[in-house]
This record gives structure tokens, C-alpha cells and sequence, in this order.
């Protein structure tokens, strides 16, 4: 359960992330926060999440959905 709340948690961070970039790329009178920061960001953690789901599964700690036939 506690590997589904970080995933969880880390996924939000991503959408914040997101967000974020989103809106120093909607205001550009702020040159030095830079929106490539934000979504660097975002593809790190998109990898560690990924990372994360991988190794969740190989260790047993998830399992995956039964086959459907």
C-alpha cells in the first residue's frame, strides 16, 4: 500500500510540475525562472516513477492484473 502512495504522490508532483511550466511559459516577465527547470523536472520524475513500477513488481511488492482470459 505504501509503494501505491508514493507512485501516487510522485504522479502529482509531476502534474505540479506540469503546471508550473506552464504558467512561467504563459508569464514571461520572469526571465529567471527558467521553464526547462519544470520540465526537467517533470520527465526525471516521470522516469523514476516508471523506475519505481518496474522494480514494485519485480520484487512482489505489486502485483499486476490477472490475465483477462
Amino acid at each position: 500500500m505504501l509503494i501505491k502512495l508514493i507512485v501516487i504522490a510522485l504522479l502529482l508532483f509531476i502534474i505540479v510540475n506540469l503546471v508550473r511550466a506552464g504558467l512561467v511559459m504563459l508569464n514571461p516577465d520572469k526571465p529567471e525562472v527558467k521553464m526547462s527547470r519544470y520540465l526537467g523536472r517533470r520527465v526525471m520524475f516521470s522516469a523514476v516513477v516508471l523506475l519505481l513500477i518496474f522494480l514494485a513488481q519485480a520484487l512482489g511488492w505489486i502485483e499486476p492484473n490477472p490475465r483477462p482470459y
